[in-house]
Order: C-alpha cells, then structure tokens, then sequence
C-alpha cells in the first residue's frame, strides 16, 4: 500500500500579484491519503523572518529496488499561478531529469522511471521552474529539491577475501589467535540494521572457534597433534540484522594448517640390526645405513648419530647423512678376519634441536644394537715389517746371502709364498732373491763409491693364486771397506826457480780418499824409493794430510835439466793399508831477483815467442776443415759432371745432348746423326754415351734389326719401348728433334748430317734451279764445290 503526503509550498513569483506553487507527494502507507499544506501568503511576508523568495525547497523520500510494473511516483509541483488553463509548463533539471526521473509538464507530476539502488547513490538532487508555454518566460525563479532513496536490506555480508590461509604451531593452547576474518555490508549503517554484521562458525568445530563481534578465529581444542592432523579447512558465516531471522549472509574459508614443533623423540624401527664386512674393506669405507624415524619434519627432525659403547668403539664409526638422516656405518681401521670376526656396538639417535617447552614427553633419542661380522677372504701375504733395511759391505763376494724377508698368508689355509724381485726396481740385476725362503743375495759386485743405496721392491706371491701378492721395499746400504787408494787432490805441475835456495818449499802437496774414514783420514807422504837418493829435492810429511817439497840444492840449471818427475808415495792408516804412487811435474824456470817466473823452457831464449796447446789445437782445427771443405767440393764437382747436359725444357737442340764445347762440324763422325735413323743395321752397339760417365757398365742389349725401308716414325717407337724396358737407361728422361719430312716430300731431306752416309760428294747445283728463295743456299754450296775444285 503507498501513502500519499502532500506538501504545499508557497512563493513569491515576481509579478505585482500574489502567487501560490503546490508541491505534492504521494507515498503507499497503508494508511488513508492525508495532503498536508503549507501555504505561505504574500500578505504576510511582513511577519517572515526569512529573505524574500518565490519558491522553496522540500524532499522526496523514496524506497530503493521498487518491483511494481508501473512507473514509481515520486511527487507533484503545482505553482498558484496555475490556473488549470494549461498555460504553464513545468520543467525539471539536475541528477537523472529526463531519464532517470520524468516530470509531466502539464500537471506538474514526478515519477522515477527505473528502478532504484541506494548503494549506487543514495540522494538525487534536482531543480524546478513553471515557465510562460506562450512566452517562454518562467513565472517561477528555479529552485532545488532532494530525492532521498530510503534504504531496503538487500546486500548480504562479503568478506574481504574468498579464502583465508592461516598457520599455528601444533599443541598450542586454547585461545591463541589464529587469524581475523572481516565482512563488509553495502546496505545504510544507520539505518535500521542492515549494516550490523554477526559471525559464526559452520565448519571447524569443535577446533575452532570465532567471535561474533571482530570475527577473530582461536583455537578451541587443546593439544592439536601436527602428526595426527596437519590441515583444518572452517567455514565462518558473517550475517546482518544482527543475525536475527531474515537477515542476509556471506560465508568465506579459512584454510588452517598447523606449523610443526618438536614433541616427538627419534625411534629406531628395530633394535637390533646385522651388517657383514669382507676383512678386506679399505678404511673410511660405508658397510651400511641405519635411520631411527622422527615424525616430526624440517630441522624438528634432524638427527645425530654416535657409538656410545661396545667392542669395535675403536674400529667403526658412524656419521650422519644430512639428506635423509640416516646413520652410515663406516669402517676405521683395517679389518681382520683372524683376528675378530664379531663386533657389536650399541648407537644412539639424539635430536639436534630440543624443544625445551616438550621435555616433559621424555628424552629425545634412542638406541640399538648393531652386530658387524667380518667376512673371511683371501688376502695377499704380509712380510713382517713395513720396510726393510739391510746393510752389506762393498767388499762381499757374489752369491752371498745379506739378509732376508719374510712374508706369510694371513689366512687360515696358510698358503705357501714365493718371493721375486721387482725388476723395475733393480735393472741391473745386482740382487736376487730365493724365491722359497726370501733370502736376498748379490749377482754382482757392489762399489759404494759408486753407489752408496740401493733401493729395491721384493714381490711376496701365493703359489696357488699369484693375483694374490704383496709388496715390500727394501733398501741396501752398501758399507764402506778400505778398497780405494789415496791420491792427489789436485794434478800438481810447479816450477822451480834456477836461482834457487836451499830448502827452499816450492810445493805443498794434499791428498783425498774415496773411502769412507769413521775416525778421519791420516795420509802420510814420502818420495817413491827409487828416487829416494836424489839430490834435486827433499820430501816433508807435515802429519796434517799435507807434506812440502823443499829444494836439495842450491842452483839448477835448465839447459841441463828443464823438468823435474818426482814420484811420491801416498798411504792412508786403514786396514788394509792403500797406497799409491803420484807423480809432480817440477819444471826448471828463469825467475827475477823477486821470485817470479820468467821463462820456464830451454828453446825460448831462440823461439821466444812459441805457440801454446790452445794454439796448436786451433790450427789442426782449421787444417781439417779446409781438408774436408776441398773433399766436398772435389765431391760436388764429379756430381755436377753426371748430371744431364739437357737441363731445363727449353734448353732442345736439334740433337739429342748439346756439348759446351765446339764441335768439328761434318767431320765429326762422333756426333750423333740422323743417318742411323735411315740405316739402322749401321748402329754402333758398343758405343757409349758420352754426356754422362757411366758408373756400371751393363752389356748392351741386341736388338731387332728393322727391316729394309722402316719408316723412321716406327723405328723412333721401337726404341722408345726399349729404352722404357732397359735397365741401362738413363734414370731422366731425354727429347730428341729430327726434323722429320715423311715419305712424301719432293725435296726429300736438306739435311747435311745425312751426307755423312754418302760415298762421293754431292752436287748442288740443282739449288739454283729452285728459285730466288734458295739463291742464299746455292750461292753457298756453289762456293764450297769451287773451294773444292781450287
């Protein structure tokens, strides 16, 4: 139902008389119509207390989200000066005039012709004025009005987001906050209730739960168990009218998931577990994996691993695998399967991260037992020691024993050992070894000066698998014995001045040893008995290792004697005694009034300026050098001679070979002619090249004589394939030009080569009958027969 109210509103319309405008509303009440006037008269504006105007302003109020099939009225405007004559015309201006809202221009009534949504504007204003329809002048100065749009609960709740993702440790206590959810209504707060929002919760209980008011979510149950539950989904409905029946809701999701502590304690699966170990495996090597379970995930579950007691503390250990947390069971030292072939160990899982808040649900960790069986295998023999080190004199025979190496098979077959040398070890086979008891001896003499260590690898085998061999160092040290006489240190040539004194020391002598001396060397010196009475010079043993030559006499003289040959006998104090006899070069030499050498030779008063060894030396050096410089030429110029005479392509006579020297012309009858081409029974076998000097004579080859009237374009082929065939052919191939004419020419040949052949001489007189271009030829042969003939 509508109820209608009726506003009257009274104005000043501008012209002498007085004038009345009617605003009219009508709204559906349920109630009957009552109009409701205000009239304000122009005869009373005395007694206002407002400015003067002719038109007020009122609003409208009107429901939102109107239904009905008609247009909605909103009002009427009605000036007093509308006599119903339908002389005014009303016009409206502002939010929606003319197609949200329509006026009728006659009657002044305002409906709105769509529907109406608060939420999208709530309050339309908008303008009036009555205008002249003659005229067009307004009869009314324009004035404002509002459409207010009242309010209806038709928008329920929405939240601010569809879903919501919330996080909480596990076991925390009831009441602790989870996360705040916030709905939002579109309906008018102030009015009525459409706006109040209340929350609760349709899915999540009895886990969780919300207050009505902030729409904050807490936990409701004690004690959540991660491990028993990790994700809650709640529902939380957010409803206006303050929840009362009727009301509109919303509902979003709140996905929970709870975060993880550490309140559960590593457990081992089993308490015993079994591994088996070859004795053979190499230390630091895994044998196996164990892992005590954690429910608990992330560094909650991190576990570390340890050996807390049993037999094999020293020979095993365990280290953690920080990807799967697993224990890796590791080998320390060498096994022995002879030794012990059962170990047990006992291991504990502790959690790196404890929770102190949990310690209350007893310790975190856990132990088991662990029982390792070293497998038996066959391993190679073991010698005794690491390394051995043997020492021998340098002095023992071949063939003797200097020592022994043992090596036996750890097994417990006890399977007998051979034993060998590394040959890479000791290549020049100085040792060898006997291969049943390992006793090493030598195959030859040992010299410590020479070598002072030897150093070498003996190879210990199982006779019944030699893949099964161990090896040992061995390192001899050769041991010094007396077996080296003392000598000079130094070669030792002095000089002796002809003006000398008596004892008079020109030289100090010392002398070295190659053998080795425990308490040091003790020489002693002495000149060789032979020229013991010699009275040129005296020998002294200074007892320092040193003795001195001193001078016996007074003058020497060295056009008598020009060197001196001293021999001095050298013995060392060790046993067996060493001695040896060295020789000093004492040479006679011309010295100053000071001492110093001035000429030591005899020949040099005559030849003072004499060569040197160096001198000698360097000129024997150049004498070879010439001597082998003229044998590689002598050597260059016999090849040059058998090289070819025909050397590059363009270099073709008309003969075969071309001479650096000059010819005889006709009359040599050595030069190669054209007339063996035509006569070929004529051809000399037995004669030589004569361009190159043959280096082996091979017997010439006889061949086929060419029939009578052989063309010479055949017989050039023939010899080509003989010549390609024979082994005395010269190794380079040669070019030959003969100016051949063939059968048919009128001339036949103008060759003079073949004029060798003839019997008689020839005439040539015929030439000049040929014709002006054979005057140069006639002239000259007609020349030559009159030389003749004179």
């Amino acid at each position: 139902m509508r109820t209608y109210h009726c506003f009257w509103l009274l104005f000043w319309a501008g012209q002498p008389q007085q004038s009345f405008l009617t605003l009219l509303s009508k709204r559906t009440s349920g109630f009957p119509e009552k109009e409701k006037v205000l009239v304000l008269s122009g005869n009373s504006r005395r007694d206002l207390s407002r400015s003067k105007r002719s038109w007020m302003w009122n609003q409208f109020f009107l429901l939102e989200e109107y239904t009905g099939t008609d247009y909605q009225y909103v009002g009427k405007l009605h000036s007093d000066q509308d006599k119903g004559d339908g002389s005014l015309k009303y016009i409206l201006s502002g939010d929606g005039a003319g197609d949200l809202f329509i006026i009728n221009e006659n009657t002044g009534d305002i409906q709105a012709t769509k529907r109406l949504d608060r939420e999208e504007k709530p309050v339309y204003i908008l303008r009036a004025q009555a205008i002249n329809r003659r005229t067009g002048r307004p009869v009314e100065p324009e004035s404002e009005f509002i459409i207010k749009i009242h309010d209806i609960n038709d928008n329920e709740p929405m939240f601010t987001k569809d879903v919501y993702n919330a996080s909480i440790p596990e076991m925390s206590d009831v009441g602790t906050f989870v996360v705040q959810v916030t709905a939002t209504d579109a309906d008018d707060p102030t009015y009525g209730n459409s706006a109040k929002v209340v929350y609760s919760i349709l899915q999540g209980q009895p886990y969780f739960s919300v207050e009505s008011e902030t729409g904050i979510i807490k936990t409701a149950l004690l004690n959540m168990d991660r491990e028993n539950r990790e994700q809650y989904q709640v529902v939380i409905q957010a409803k206006d009218m303050g929840g009362q029946m009727g009301g509109l809701s919303g509902t979003t999701t709140v996905n929970i998931t709870l975060t993880d502590v550490n309140d559960n304690p590593p457990r081992f699966p089993q308490s015993t577990y079994q591994f088996r170990a070859p004795e053979s495996t190499p230390p630091d090597s895994p044998i196996g994996r164990i892992k005590a379970n954690d429910a608990d995930v992330d560094e909650n579950a991190e576990i570390e691993y340890s050996i807390t007691e049993g037999d094999g503390h020293d020979m095993f250990g365990i280290t953690t695998d920080k990807d799967t947390q697993e224990g890796i069971i590791t080998v320390k030292k060498a096994l022995d399967f002879e030794n012990k072939n059962l170990y047990i160990l006992k291991v504990e899982a502790t959690n790196t991260h404890v929770d102190p808040r949990f310690l209350y649900l007893g310790p975190f960790k856990d132990s088991a037992t662990i029982r390792i069986q070293v497998e038996d295998v066959d391993e190679p023999p073991v010698f005794s020691r690491p390394a051995y080190i043997i020492e021998v004199k340098e002095d023992v025979p071949i063939n003797s024993v200097i020592g022994t190496v043992t090596a036996q098979d750890p097994d417990a077959a006890k399977n007998p050992v051979k034993y060998s040398v590394d040959r890479h070890t000791d290549m020049d086979r100085v040792f060898n070894i006997n291969s049943g008891n390992g006793s090493i001896f030598t195959s030859k003499t040992l010299d410590r000066e020479t070598l002072l260590w030897h150093n070498i690898t003996v190879i210990a085998a199982e006779i019944n698998n030699p893949k099964q061999s161990s090896r040992v160092p061995v390192f001899i040290k050769v041991l010094d014995v007396n077996d080296n006489a003392p000598e000079f240190a130094m070669f030792y040539e002095t000089f002796v001045c002809e003006n000398a004194k008596t004892e008079q020391l020109i030289q100090t002598l010392s002398a070295v040893d190659k053998d080795d001396s425990y308490s040091g060397h003790q020489f002693s010196f002495s000149i060789a008995p032979e020229a013991a009475s010699s009275t040129n010079f005296t020998l002294q043993d200074n007892r320092d290792n040193t003795a001195g030559i001193f001078t016996r006499k007074t003058r020497y003289n060295r056009h008598e004697m020009s060197t001196y040959f001293l021999p001095v006998v050298i013995s060392d104090n060790d046993y067996p005694i060493q001695s040896s006899t060295e020789t000093v070069t004492i040479r006679v030499c011309a010295c100053d009034h000071r001492g110093k050498m001035l000429s030591c030779n005899a020949e040099a008063l005559i030849h003072p300026t004499g060569l040197s060894t160096g001198a000698l030396i360097a000129i024997l050096l150049c004498i070879i050098i010439l001597l082998v410089t003229v044998v590689l030429f002598a050597a260059l110029r016999r090849q040059r001679k058998k090289e070819p005479l025909i050397i590059s392509k363009e270099d073709i006579r008309d003969n075969i070979v071309s001479y650096n020297d000059e010819g005889g012309g006709e009359e040599d009858t050595q030069a190669f002619d054209i007339g063996t081409l035509r006569n070929p029974e004529a051809i000399d076998d037995n004669k030589l090249r004569r361009d190159i000097v043959p280096e082996t004579l091979f017997m010439p080859r006889r061949t086929a004589t060419a029939r009578d009237n052989t063309d010479v374009r055949d017989f050039i082929n023939q010899r080509l394939k003989e010549n390609d065939t024979d082994p005395a052919a010269p190794p380079y191939d040669s070019l030959a030009t003969y100016a051949y004419e063939g059968n048919g020419s009128v001339a036949e040949s103008l060759s003079s080569l073949e004029s060798v052949t003839t019997d008689g001489d020839q005439d040539y007189d015929y030439l000049s009958d040929w014709g002006p271009r054979f005057k140069k030829l006639a002239d000259m042969y007609g020349s030559m027969d009159s030389d003749k003939d004179s």
